[in-house]
């Protein structure tokens, strides 16, 4: 048996940031045009009118102030309303690969290690880009790395069981190192036509590089335990997929292809869920809450980290207990805890104990407890 241990992260952010205020105006300039369209079935009482969002409801509901995107002209266009991302050719590296690659080769350069020192590429996301060739194997492919590559999705967990995965690997003894990048380009599967949620998502990638602690070159962060769970919940749901244009209603434009979610649910269901989990992969690792320096927390919605924070403590998380990265990159779906990670970790002392936790769609939760090396 072997211990496996994070040696390297990296993020890629893209260039461009829409604001909650230019969220906001270009929302209420397409409600403006969608109740002037339908004026007629409104005043009927056929269709219900559109209201506008604001600055104010944005950040109270969620904490954001704004997101990073691959593309913002469309999402900004109220005639479009969704990102306008460029068709590549087959022999063209696709968008997820391209933004994967950029992370990756942070997270190996932090570790100290190339492409030669990887066995495994895991692509976790929460909306791959293709059904396939997997996009893991075509990241391997363009890292030139050897070995085997795969694709997982578990949603906003992917992050965390992917890395339960390779740290099970590496454990076994049938490899030594693995990536697990979480490209997420959430922009494309929001429906920014939605006021309860056209401001949740925005794009990024990281990369988390683990392998053997006897193979670190420097400090690292030993992975003493994980835990995934799963409960099936139709809470959280996008119903796209290669299906559709085999049922009789596929070529619409549905709702349901898109982002949708029943907010007050996901609120009463997933904090328990999420908080009971924790506190039982800790209970069994002989984790205290004084032992615990710092939570790394999947960055969906401000309330619902600082309701976990407080069960998981018992008290409010002091100042950088609970770092939260969502006001500037809002939810990035399996991304956001390896950015809070990834930005927030480097100050643990040799010893120190930290725990990474994501939770979504599924309903998914995993944890992974780490313990600061060097």
């Amino acid at each position: 048996m072997y211990t496996p241990a994070i040696t390297g992260t990296g993020v890629f952010t893209p260039d461009q940031v829409i604001t909650n205020a230019e969220l906001v105006t270009a929302f209420n300039a397409y409600v403006d045009l969608f109740n002037a369209q339908n004026a007629a079935a409104i005043d009927a009482g056929q269709i219900t009118p559109k209201a506008h969002s604001s600055e104010e409801f944005i950040f109270k509901a969620s904490g954001i102030e704004q997101r990073y995107v691959i593309d913002k002209t469309g999402v900004l266009d109220p005639q479009v309303m969704h990102p306008l991302l460029r068709q590549r050719e087959d022999d063209e590296p696709s968008l997820m690969a391209e933004m994967a690659l950029d992370a990756a080769q942070k997270a190996l350069a932090k570790a100290g290690k190339t492409a030669a020192d990887v066995d495994a590429v895991i692509c976790a996301a929460s909306n791959l880009e293709r059904a396939y060739p997997a996009v893991a194997i075509e990241i391997q492919n363009l890292l030139n790395i050897n070995g085997f590559a795969f694709d997982m999705n578990v949603a906003c967990s992917s992050a965390t069981f992917g890395i339960q995965a390779a740290a099970d690997m590496i454990r076994s003894g049938s490899i030594r190192s693995a990536l697990v990048v979480n490209p997420e380009i959430c922009s494309a599967h929001l429906e920014w036509r939605d006021r309860d949620c056209h401001f949740i998502f925005g794009d990024v990638a990281t990369a988390t590089f683990i392998e053997r602690s006897e193979d670190a070159t420097g400090s690292y962060f030993e992975i003493k335990s994980t835990r995934c769970a799963t409960e099936f919940s139709n809470n959280i749901r996008n119903n796209n997929g290669f299906l559709r244009r085999s049922r009789p209603d596929g070529v619409k434009d549905r709702r349901d292809m898109q982002f949708m979610q029943n907010g007050r649910k996901v609120f009463k269901e997933v904090l328990p869920l999420v908080a009971d989990h924790i506190a039982a992969h800790m209970d069994d690792n002989n984790v205290e809450t004084t032992d615990l320096k710092r939570l790394w927390l999947h960055q969906a919605n401000k309330s619902m980290n600082d309701f976990i924070g407080r069960k998981v403590l018992g008290r409010p998380p002091e100042p950088g207990e609970q770092p939260n990265i969502l006001q500037d990159y809002a939810n990035t779906s399996s991304a956001g805890s390896i950015i809070a990670f990834a930005k927030y970790s480097d100050d643990l002392k040799d010893g120190e104990t930290g725990l990474i936790c994501s939770f979504g769609a599924g309903y998914s939760v995993g944890s992974v407890i780490v313990e600061r090396r060097g």
